[in-house]
């Protein structure tokens, strides 16, 4: 599949299609979805993905030259790259997913439908609504300054060695399909990061307060209410009241989180002792003693802190359910 636009009329909206997502099976499927779209949605263009970063370069190519509605179809992978380029662009665009993926956290936050066709339908009678941003700046991989937007949550800690593990595992290698490989590699790799669990210690400050240092296991800084593939991390964020919701998972054991991992997906998590939460619009995060700790953002593994986190109300609009 190329990855040149496919119909360049600006007049329609784009659709960024990630043929990777799912497992694969966006690329399998994508005849049926492209018929679904046009039935109950309307005409459309259409640029396909061939690596990471393109969805991100296409977006802001389009938003450049006039595109005024970009739509992500793939998983939150493909929604924060699309929603990147629209940012980064500047421009006035409004920005719209149809759901094909494993995960689908922003998905849920926004109350959109996984079918296609029921996506599309949602989209062609749903509204305009402006969210705010989360905007991170850290050092990149290369020691380099960077900063990307996220629309879910960023977070230290467990998620990005959770993650890491993933990347460089190959405990379910031997199974033919992908996507059932990809999920039972991220259950495996789960385990085993919890089994080795060891706190950490940071240093933080949220808005113009005093810094202090806490002990996490995850700290996460969210814009909206799931990530993780349906944990329910942040279950009072909104995603128009111009703060971040702070989650820090304490020291606690391995037996305490195997027995309460349901609360991360029920959103009842935030009773436990170990959990503390608060609201903030700017957030500074930095190792206490020197140490590397990476970032996750929006399922990413973007660098490493020091990190500085920021809340940008209103700062794109999205097309969400009537």
């Amino acid at each position: 599949m190329p990855n040149e636009i496919q119909n360049g009329d600006n007049t329609l909206p784009l659709i960024i299609v990630n043929p990777h997502s799912a497992g694969g099976s966006t690329r399998e499927k994508w005849a049926g979805m492209a018929s679904d779209i046009r039935a109950h949605f309307g005409p459309f263009s259409v640029a396909f993905t061939k690596a990471p970063g393109d969805a991100e370069n296409i977006a802001e190519r389009a938003a450049n030259s006039g595109r005024r509605f970009i739509i992500a179809c793939g998983g939150d992978g493909t929604v924060n790259e699309t929603a990147n380029g629209i940012l980064r662009s500047g421009k006035d665009v409004e920005f719209g997913i149809i759901p094909s993926g494993t995960g689908g956290d922003f998905r849920r936050s926004l109350g959109l439908p996984m079918s296609t066709r029921e996506a599309a339908a949602a989209l062609r009678m749903g509204v305009t609504r402006k969210i705010d941003v989360g905007k991170v700046s850290f050092t990149a991989h290369d020691g380099s300054d960077a900063e990307r937007y996220f629309l879910n949550v960023s977070s230290v800690g467990l998620a990005a060695s959770i993650l890491e593990r993933v990347k460089s595992s190959k405990a379910a290698s031997w199974l033919p399909i992908e996507s059932i490989r990809g999920t039972v590699n991220y259950a495996v790799s789960t385990l085993q990061e919890i089994a080795e669990l060891e706190p950490f210690t940071v240093r933080v400050q949220f808005d113009d307060k005093e810094p202090r240092t806490i002990q996490s296991i995850a700290l996460c800084v969210a814009n909206s209410r799931y990530f993780g593939g349906g944990m329910m991390i942040a279950p009072e964020a909104r995603l128009n009241d111009g703060l971040f919701d702070v989650v820090n998972i304490g020291d606690i054991g391995t037996a305490r989180i195997l027995l309460n991992s349901y609360t991360l997906y029920r959103g009842t998590h935030l009773g436990l002792s170990e959990v503390g939460s608060t609201n903030a619009s700017r957030i500074h995060v930095e190792s206490s003693d020197g140490s590397e700790i990476h970032i996750e953002t929006d399922g990413e593994l973007p660098g490493r802190l020091p990190a500085t986190y920021e809340i940008l109300p209103n700062a794109l609009k999205v097309r969400v359910p009537n």
